[in-house]
């Protein structure tokens, strides 16, 4: 009886063992990317951005299987998804950002000045004196560069209700407010407002969509606070995972590597503007 007792035990030990380790190895096979639910043209839940095409590129090159975490505001993509291991990865991170483990750069871009074409309005820095106009209508989206500029060129009062629509008159306090950025460019193209600065990566696929020709200019990377110090207008991209992934990591800079001119392709046919790394 002791006997059985004991093969029953050491039967149940060594099955939990092998679920164990297959439990492991399904996670191992998986590559769990936190995306936007509705963030394009970079993701959403149809996968219809071009970071779900180079999220799909990078899966197969790890050989694993691509599942999607979607999160409703980016502010908790990090903290709440990333941190808390709801996700292994992040796509579309800022180089400098100090919140996680980043990979090498896989590609570098900046914001773009858009106009339209048979305007012909030549700018290509926060320096060109036009945007100093104050009947000279600029649409910048909330907390980027661009509206840092416009404060420190003293423009943004006189384009408040400009933003205050785009926001469909939400206060941002402590809230994610999404701004469509198709609905910016689509402002520049029937002359709602004479320009907009956008980063190239949100707006490209939306000035290739436009009925009407539309210019683009990459923002010379120039501008300066009146106090001197400059707010960057190119960034370089790279996937985040979590600080302590090193292994996540190391795989994902392999992977980049083998795979570069594949997400080239990507970018290019979104029509990003690529600078050198």
């Amino acid at each position: 009886m002791k006997n059985k007792k004991f093969l029953r035990s050491g039967f149940k030990s060594l099955v939990l063992g092998v679920l164990s380790l297959w439990a492991v190895q399904v996670y191992a096979d998986d590559l769990n990317v936190c995306a936007g639910k509705n963030e394009m043209p970079f993701s959403n839940d149809k996968k219809e951005g071009f970071e779900n095409d180079i999220a799909e590129i990078i899966a197969k090159s790890l050989n694993k299987k691509l599942n999607y975490v979607y999160w409703d505001d980016p502010r908790y993509a990090v903290g709440f998804f990333l941190d808390k291991k709801k996700c292994d990865m992040v796509l579309g991170v800022d180089s400098t950002d100090p919140r996680v483990l980043k990979t090498k750069p896989y590609y570098k871009t900046g914001y773009v000045f858009i106009t339209r074409e048979d305007r012909e309005i030549d700018i290509s820095s926060w320096n060109d004196d036009l945007l100093k106009e104050r009947n000279f209508r600029i649409g910048v989206m909330p907390d980027s560069p661009g509206k840092v500029m416009l404060l420190q060129i003293n423009r943004f009062d006189d384009m408040f209700d400009y933003f205050a629509e785009k926001q469909k008159y939400q206060s941002t306090r402590n809230k994610y407010v999404r701004v469509d950025p198709q609905e910016v460019v689509n402002d520049v193209s029937n002359k709602y407002i004479h320009a907009a600065m956008l980063w190239a990566p949100e707006a490209a696929r939306y000035v290739k969509q436009s009925k009407e020709p539309l210019k683009v200019q990459l923002v010379k990377d120039d501008a300066k606070k009146s106090n001197g110090e400059s707010v960057q207008m190119h960034y370089e991209i790279v996937m985040g995972v979590r600080k302590d992934d090193v292994q996540l990591q190391q795989a994902l800079n392999k992977a980049i590597d083998e795979k570069r001119s594949e997400i080239e392709s990507v970018l290019k046919r979104e029509g990003i503007p690529l600078l050198p790394i």
